[in-house]
């Protein structure tokens, strides 16, 4: 039995006898962000402005530049990677959803209707 209970967490399943499992939707955005950077050829997950001065002032969130949004069991990510330089785009990509829509419907039992990419920016490796 699925049901929303607030803009933060979903219940997965009710049972009278033995309670509720909730999923905050910060814990399926951090199984998407490392499903993501698991993925050779992606750098980092980009976030935005805010994100980038908390993370420099040790505010550090597994969760930066990914966004989810979850409706009636249904799952839509949002994701902004920083790619390393010399990887296929569209081939990166393409393994990025994969593993982040496996990643999310494995670990949740919720359906991943859609993993959308933003490519924030390109990292290139200095030689020494």
């Amino acid at each position: 039995m699925e049901r929303e209970i607030d803009n933060t967490a979903l219940v997965l399943k009710e049972d009278a006898d033995l309670g509720t499992v909730q999923i905050a939707d910060d814990v399926v955005a951090m199984i998407a962000s490392l499903a993501a950077t698991e993925v050779d050829g992606v750098s980092a997950m980009a976030g935005n402005i805010t994100n980038e001065l908390m993370s420099k002032v040790g505010m550090k969130k597994l969760t930066k530049g990914v966004k989810v949004d979850v409706l009636e069991g249904n799952v839509t990510v949002d994701l902004s990677v920083t790619m390393e330089y010399g990887y296929n785009i569209p081939a990166t990509c393409q393994q990025v959803q994969a593993k982040v829509k496996n990643a999310v419907e494995n670990m949740t039992g919720l359906t991943c209707t859609d993993v959308n990419i933003r490519i924030a920016g390109v990292n290139i490796k200095k030689d020494k």
